[in-house]
């Protein structure tokens, strides 16, 4: 017979699944395996009262947890990794009282499902039920309507939900400018992963095709020579902003390049972009890609941004009015590249807005938009392995050239 469905609030909920989930799993299979989910038996419907019902049929019990957050309103769901092969958010989300749902891979051995809520609504039930004779688990999760200030008040991410913040650590010795003394380090940043698939269309998701550019643009610069290369992620994982950079200056970077192929709902758009920082966007579509890739946090259903402090603000500032006139130059290089191996460019290839994996203040960076998955000529030349060399190709040589120069420039403020 099937555990009753246990009424407990929400805070209490994560604790008492992790203490109650190993016998539970003892008695059915190896708990190590990846739990499945059964798609066809899984789903998130309307409920009385206003709310939600949410039904997770897993081949095994997973220790999980559940939080709400405000602004916008969202039920987040973090689970030991599961294997969501075969679903889709619309297979999954029927009714009005939901907006949106996204699920994937947080961080590695950690899954996430993040819920958007079509107006303010209470967990009033939650729990697992384990079959004992088959080792399957069912999740259950049900709102109800309720006032926006009760909302507000209950809501809120626990200690630890994003996982961004490591233990303090010893900060290691800042960098000196690359001179051409040592090889060239470079950050390979290719953009989303796991929870946050990026741009898609037909089947194709922007997170992948950047991650096989990447993994490619590595190893041709690690066989040109002259260069260490780190990638942010070598999987399909979520990585947050904010580690992104993270990772940049722990390897010592001396570039940051971040790659992307984003979609446009309106228009037509085609050919590859460069991004350098700026406090404005140059155009009104620069400023929507800028606020589409800073989405990530809320992606992922928490948004751990804070503010800045003032002497923290006037330091990197003073330390940005060297990087930025180098990301420029960066820039200028790659796009030299870019035309000197034919690959097809943006009407204005060289753009600036407030992307937040630009802004470190001491590493010069780039965003690149390889091309537009809403364009079929784009998404075609992504795909294509030849094109995707010469982009590659075209990348090396601009970053060879602006090395080149920006060494000489160093070696001449030094003296």
């Amino acid at each position: 017979m099937h555990r009753a469905l246990t009424r407990i609030s929400a805070v209490a909920l994560a604790a008492m699944l992790w203490i109650a989930a190993a016998p539970l799993a003892a008695q059915a299979q190896d708990f190590s395996a990846l739990a499945r989910l059964e798609s066809a038996r899984s789903g998130l419907t309307d409920a009385g009262k206003g709310g939600i019902e949410l039904r997770l049929l897993l081949s095994q019990p997973v220790p999980y947890r559940v939080f709400t957050l405000d602004d916008p309103r969202r039920v987040v769901l973090d689970f030991r990794e599961v294997d969501f092969t075969g679903a889709t958010p619309e297979s999954l989300l029927k009714g009005e009282n939901a907006t949106g749902l996204r699920f994937g891979v947080f961080r590695p051995g950690w899954s996430r499902m993040v819920i958007d809520l079509a107006g303010p609504q209470a967990v009033v039930e939650a729990g697992m039920r384990t079959d004992p004779a088959t080792g399957r688990a069912a999740i259950i999760l049900r709102t109800q309507a309720s006032d926006a200030e009760s909302y507000a008040a209950k809501a809120g991410a626990p200690e630890g939900a994003g996982w961004e913040r490591p233990e303090a650590a010893d900060v290691p010795p800042r960098v000196s400018r690359q001179d051409g003394s040592r090889p060239l380090r470079v950050v390979l940043d290719p953009g989303h992963g796991g929870i946050d698939p990026g741009a898609e269309r037909d089947g194709h998701r922007e997170a992948d095709l950047m991650l096989t550019f990447a993994l490619e643009l590595k190893e041709k610069l690690l066989r040109s020579g002259g260069y260490e290369v780190m990638l942010t992620r070598e999987a399909d994982v979520f990585v947050p902003l904010e580690t992104r950079v993270a990772v940049a200056r722990a390897f010592g970077a001396d570039v940051f390049l971040s790659l992307h192929a984003d979609a446009l709902a309106e228009g037509r758009a085609t050919g590859t972009t460069l991004y350098t920082l700026s406090d404005s966007a140059t155009d009104r579509a620069s400023a929507l890609l800028a606020e589409r890739h800073d989405r990530d946090q809320l992606l992922a259903g928490v948004d751990l941004t804070e503010q800045d402090d003032v002497i923290a603000t006037v330091l990197m500032d003073m330390v940005r009015r060297d990087t930025m006139p180098r990301s420029d130059k960066l820039a200028t290089a790659l796009l030299d590249g870019f035309r000197a191996n034919d690959v097809t460019l943006y009407k204005k290839p060289k753009l600036s807005a407030g992307f937040s994996v630009l802004k470190s203040p001491d590493i010069p960076s780039v965003l690149i938009e390889l091309g537009f998955l809403s364009s079929p000529s784009d998404l075609d030349r992504l795909k294509d392995p030849e094109w995707r060399e010469k982009a590659a190709s075209a990348i090396a040589e601009g970053l060879q050239g602006w090395a080149k120069a920006d060494a000489a420039e160093a070696r001449l403020l030094r003296k």
